[in-house]
């Protein structure tokens, strides 16, 4: 088990915010606080994850939301660095770099 499950962070991407929470292993939890795309603010989401550890404390979290639009991550949550790559619906691709925290 990683040292992300069961725990709360910000995604904080400049323009773009959002809660993430680590059901299981499985599955998370992400609510919109700022900004959006296909999302307004306060939208909440449950979507299944993949995890693949890189390294101590830095994973790759992976899924697809019910837009179909599809998020990958790299988290390093040792130096609270966040990559993240969405791709929407319509074939646009958001290549994004910001902050992780825990909440």
């Amino acid at each position: 088990m990683n040292n992300l499950i069961g725990n709360k962070f910000l995604a904080d991407l400049g323009a773009f915010k959002a809660e993430l929470y680590f059901e299981s292993e499985q599955s998370l939890i992400f609510k919109i606080i700022e900004g959006g795309g296909p999302g307004e603010p306060g939208h909440t989401e449950k979507v299944q994850i993949t995890i693949a550890e890189v390294r101590p404390r830095v994973y790759m979290v992976a899924w697809k939301e019910a837009t179909g639009a599809t998020v990958t991550h790299v988290e390093d949550h040792e130096n609270g660095i966040l990559y993240s790559n969405a791709t929407l619906p319509d074939g646009s691709f958001y290549p994004m770099k910001g902050t992780i925290s825990p909440l």
